[in-house]
């Protein structure tokens, strides 16, 4: 029996970076609504979910950010990338995290806080990071958004996706080029999602 399609909430100016290429890494603590044992990359293959979260563009250094309402019951997102997980590792040398500026486009301040942050399971002095390969559907999906996808809480369950999904997306990136920054990133992978 196959896994239920999952959607990873982040960002719309992320979700954009990632779309784009310009971004390939994700880096996060958790929510408030992670559970008891706090945030992990416990998904390999997931959909990136969109939000509009009133203040991201004060939290990202450059990117187009529309200030929208968050989502409301009956909204119709658009889900239009699917992201797999090379691997995630937890990090907690704040050097090596400094390092990766060039890789994404989170302020300094951003990482800097998310990493210091403490709670719900998750350290002071650590932060997740996985590397995504990004695939763009040939069509959006649209999903009409109900308050079971609210919360702060970065993993939720979509309902089926459009068939043949998979077989009609394709890279944001090409085998090469991604092959190429995967090498510049310099993180061995300690721990990889669960299946």
């Amino acid at each position: 029996m196959s896994q239920p399609p999952i959607g990873f909430k982040e960002w719309q100016v992320v979700c954009d970076a990632l779309a784009s290429g310009r971004q390939s890494i994700l880096l996060r603590k958790g929510g408030i609504h992670e559970g008891r044992q706090g945030f992990s990359f416990a998904h390999e293959s997931f959909f990136l979910f969109p939000t509009h979260f009133h203040a991201q563009a004060d939290h990202v250094r450059e990117g187009q950010v529309a200030v929208k309402p968050e989502w409301q019951d009956g909204d119709i997102v658009r889900i239009t990338h699917h992201a797999e997980a090379e691997w995630a590792i937890t990090v907690t040398d704040w050097p090596k995290i400094a390092a990766l500026e060039p890789l994404h486009l989170y302020t300094e301040a951003t990482v800097r806080d998310r990493f210091d942050w403490e709670g719900k399971g998750m350290a002071s002095g650590s932060i997740h990071i996985a590397l995504v390969r990004i695939r763009q559907l040939a069509e959006p999906w649209e999903i009409q958004y109900t308050p079971r996808f609210g919360g702060c809480r970065s993993w939720i369950q979509l309902p089926v996706p459009p068939a043949n999904w998979r077989e009609n997306s394709h890279p944001v990136l090409t085998d090469e080029s991604f092959s190429a920054l995967a090498e510049t990133i310099g993180l061995s992978p300690l721990k990889t999602p669960a299946p």
